[in-house]
């Protein structure tokens, strides 16, 4: 079953919060890194951890190119609903 966005971004942001890196603004085009949420690599490994254990796949160890921003990573499980 394909998670609802809705829930993909509660999951992301509960991973933040639980990192010390929570936001008030979460949408589509905030960026993972950079100017965004500021992830690192150690970030993103356990970002990877926390959806695959949710969704039982995740948007960084599948493809060609890691996702950039929360609106890809939603984007990744929406794209199974099509």
């Amino acid at each position: 079953m394909t998670p609802e966005p809705a829930h993909v971004r509660e999951t992301i942001s509960t991973f933040l919060q639980r990192n010390g890196k929570g936001t008030d603004s979460l949408d589509d085009a905030t960026s993972l890194w950079g100017d965004g949420l500021e992830l690192d690599s150690l970030d993103a490994a356990e970002l990877s951890a926390v959806l695959e254990d949710s969704y039982g796949r995740d948007p960084f160890s599948v493809g060609d190119a890691m996702p950039d921003t929360v609106g890809d990573v939603v984007g990744f499980y929406a794209a199974d609903a099509g």
